[in-house]
């Protein structure tokens, strides 16, 4: 029997009406068989990971206590991290306002137009930032300058393709209404479109910069300078205590900028 083959149900009044087969049986089996392939691709297997858990736990319990004399060699690494953070989530917030702009189909006619601007935040949105910084390490040299270009091109794609899929769900009464008086299509959307969209689009700046510093702590591993570097160094030496202080500064740290963008984002919505 097809399993997505109508079925004939008869109503109390003796009337039959056909009800469609739900597809979810068949999802289930689609996954279940992409499921054991990837398995057997990646040669994934759970009893190796039964067997080296516990390694884990040994370089946990090398990390506790963390090495609190290591503490002052870390604030200026942590600084520049929140640095290049800051500085390209900032930038990258301001230069996504106008590439949605052009991205946005109901504000930007030329076809053309808004699909190279979307394609381009895609490919964008495509390349880790991890690739983006080592790219920009061979063109800036070595260290903070990479990263802050590499969360700055983060942050323009995507910002910017959330903020365009907010203008084309925007009410358009009052742009088209200034629209048929005569006035220009930038002023119209400032003054008709933006009030709608400025609530959201500094929440997901906000949000957007919570991110920018994890990946920024990582980012160290191309020579993208921040605290990433450190990470590196104690991984590399196996100096597990001082990595266990690295990681409680950068914990705290991130919790206290998650609060006040949470805060933050409260008082926007």
């Amino acid at each position: 029997m097809n399993l997505l083959s109508p079925k004939k149900i008869q109503l109390p009044n003796g009337k039959m009406v056909v009800e469609k087969r739900s597809v979810t049986p068949l999802i289930i089996i689609v996954l279940l068989l992409f499921t054991i392939v990837s398995i057997n691709i990646t040669e994934f297997k759970l009893e190796v990971i039964v067997k080296q858990i516990n390694r884990l736990f040994v370089i946990i319990d090398e990390m506790i206590p963390p090495n609190v004399e290591y503490m002052p060699s870390l604030w200026q690494p942590l600084l520049d991290t929140i640095k290049m953070s800051l500085i390209g989530s900032v930038l990258g917030a301001i230069c996504a306002l106008p590439v949605a702009f052009f991205a946005a189909s109901n504000i930007t006619k030329n076809r053309l137009i808004t699909t190279v601007v979307k394609f381009l935040l895609s490919l964008l949105r495509t390349l880790p930032t991890l690739v983006v910084a080592l790219i920009a390490t061979y063109v800036f040299g070595l260290g903070t300058m990479a990263g802050t270009i590499a969360i700055y091109l983060f942050t323009v794609s995507y910002v910017g393709k959330l903020l365009y899929e907010q203008i084309e769900n925007a009410n358009m009464d009052s742009y088209e209404a200034m629209q048929s008086l005569g006035l220009t299509s930038m002023y119209s959307f400032r003054y008709a479109i933006m009030p709608q969209v400025i609530p959201n689009y500094l929440s997901t700046t906000l949000f957007c910069f919570e991110g920018n510093v994890r990946y920024a702590a990582i980012l160290g591993y191309v020579g993208a300078g921040g605290i990433g570097l450190m990470i590196n160094e104690s991984i590399g030496w196996r100096n597990y205590a001082n990595l266990g202080m690295i990681i409680l500064m950068l914990v705290v740290t991130v919790f206290i900028i998650e609060t006040i963008s949470e805060y933050c984002r409260k008082k926007l919505m």
